[in-house]
């Protein structure tokens, strides 16, 4: 529920330095802002670059600028430079840079509870609850729409998954063109997320489906690797739309979480041997 609060940039819940630049956090409840400061030659490319473990920026920015200026480029090669006063969004997929001899500060209200965290850079194992989704008849569905419009569907369908996802303290890891594959450390945030993104992009006139399977993950230069994620793949796999299943060894940690589920039933996974129970989402209360 939410409630009346203030918090203060001087006293931050936490501060990531990275060459030439520093964010500072806020947190209020499960919103979380960022007060960014850029010096004179910051480049991200250059000095998040090795911290992110990502060749651009992959994350979704919306805020707006108290001092400087800061240019962005898309990969297509469009630019947007915006200096004091202006409100901005910058996709992901960018690269930015400082602008003259004045730092670049300001104050962005989205995706600040992981941005300029650094990653696992080594080749680690952990457990992770993988969630992936998919456009249900993606290809019918652009045929429909048109190049165009599809293409800004699915822009904003991918920035409601980053939304959903950050909120849930997960990472959407990559995109996959009509779907998202976002890590998580806890199985019921994983399933909280997928609900709440298939209910959200229903107001863009699409349907997704998706799947959970929590395993062994290899953590590589951001991005995560092993048969868990096969299997979180093939899981999605064989949902129908706006269906949400999850395996076995998702539900066994889903106790008291006060999610529901109902038998789907026993499915050969391809690639994956035997048959594997699952299990489709009925209902995920708020925790």
């Amino acid at each position: 529920m939410a409630r009346m609060q203030r918090r203060r940039f001087s006293d931050p819940a936490d501060t990531r330095v990275f060459p030439r630049g520093k964010v500072e956090v806020v947190e209020l409840d499960d919103i979380v802002v960022g007060r960014m400061t850029y010096e004179p030659g910051w480049r991200w490319s250059v000095d998040v670059r090795p911290v992110a473990g990502t060749d651009r920026c992959m994350y979704h920015h919306v805020g707006v600028t108290l001092q400087g200026r800061l240019r962005a480029e898309m990969p297509d090669g469009t630019e947007l430079e915006i200096g004091p006063g202006d409100v901005f969004e910058i996709p992901p997929g960018h690269d930015a840079w400082v602008v003259g001899d004045s730092p670049w500060v300001s104050v962005d209200f989205e995706a600040m509870r992981s941005y300029g965290r650094a990653e696992e850079r080594e080749r680690d194992q952990v457990v992770a609850s993988i969630l992936i989704t998919d456009i249900v008849d993606s290809t019918s569905q652009a045929v429909r729409m048109g190049d165009r419009r599809w293409r800004e569907v699915v822009a904003r369908h991918n920035e409601l998954a980053e939304r959903i996802v950050d909120r849930h303290r997960g990472q959407v890891v990559k995109t996959t063109g009509d779907g998202i594959l976002a890590r998580f450390d806890a199985a019921p945030r994983a399933v909280r997320a997928g609900s709440e993104i298939a209910a959200a992009v229903a107001e863009l006139g699409i349907a997704i489906r998706a799947g959970v399977h929590t395993g062994q993950v290899e953590v590589l230069d951001g991005d995560v690797r092993g048969i868990a994620v096969h299997a979180a793949a093939r899981v999605m796999s064989v949902a129908g739309p706006d269906e949400i299943l999850v395996s076995a060894a998702t539900r066994d940690l889903l106790p008291g979480s006060e999610i529901e589920f109902d038998d789907a039933g026993l499915f050969e996974l391809k690639g994956i041997d035997g048959a594997r129970q699952l299990f489709r989402l009925r209902r995920a209360s708020a925790p």
